[in-house]
């Protein structure tokens, strides 16, 4: 609850500020709409930002899911493994220096306009940080645990799925948070590049016709949407580890 009330306030500060530097300068409305524009904005758009929010959505819990899954599963892949951990980690360090901006187009051109392109961006963006902290857990395996499984005649397979996996759920969880916050950033990248609906086509679709009061609108929704999705995942990732210690 202190975690909400926190963010409450945080909010109420940040809308304070955005008001009193409105106050003080005059800057003209349509480069930054007041608070209380935005907000009914948002009211009288409710129907218009709640299709192209379900767009969205749909689309990074589509690329969380299976950014996550692919995550999991090449986490495993690169401990179990040496030779893929030599061949694979180069690879996905190398993925990281190319700028996301560069992917949209190229995915665009390959999956088409629709929501698959979009849902391969948010993939991409997340896959890097939920396999690289899952892969750190799960290498970080405490070593009497590891030595004594083997004493006891364990094989690989048991000690990856009864010791390395439980000992390194946190690390994945970690993941899964970043990834949560990184979603949405792919998905509005890929809706940017090409898109018909969804949050970022509305916001390029306000910027062009100098509504910047929907503008601001639609951004305030996506970031409203990002701290739900992150604190939905974080309550998750808490019950699914209380459950995993108290087993």
């Amino acid at each position: 609850m202190t975690g909400w009330r926190a963010g409450i306030a945080a909010a109420l500060l940040a809308v304070t500020l955005w008001q009193m530097v409105i106050w003080t300068t005059g800057v003209a409305r349509f480069i930054l709409p007041s608070p209380a524009l935005v907000a009914q904005t948002i009211w009288d758009s409710r129907a218009l930002l709640a299709e192209h929010a379900a767009i969205t959505m749909t689309e990074v819990l589509i690329g969380l899911v299976l950014g996550a899954a692919l995550g999991f599963v090449s986490a495993i892949a690169l401990v179990a493994s040496p030779t893929a951990r030599a061949l694979v980690r180069p690879m996905l360090v190398f993925s990281q220096a190319i700028p996301v901006f560069a992917l949209a187009p190229i995915l665009t051109l390959w999956l088409g306009f629709g929501m698959w392109s979009k849902i391969a961006m948010a993939l991409i963006i997340i896959y890097f940080p939920v396999t690289s902290s899952f892969f750190d857990a799960l290498m970080r395996t405490n070593r009497d645990w590891l030595g004594m499984a083997r004493v006891m005649g364990a094989s690989s397979a048991r000690i990856m799925w009864h010791i390395r996996v439980p000992a390194a759920l946190p690390g994945f969880a970690s993941g899964l948070r970043l990834a949560a916050v990184y979603a949405p950033i792919g998905a509005i990248i890929g809706e940017w590049v090409g898109a018909s609906k969804g949050l970022g086509y509305l916001m390029l679709l306000a910027n062009g016709r100098a509504k910047t009061d929907l503008m601001f609108a639609a951004l305030i929704v996506l970031a409203v949407l990002t701290v739900l999705l992150h604190a939905g995942v974080n309550k998750v990732c808490e019950k699914t580890l209380d459950r995993s210690e108290a087993i």
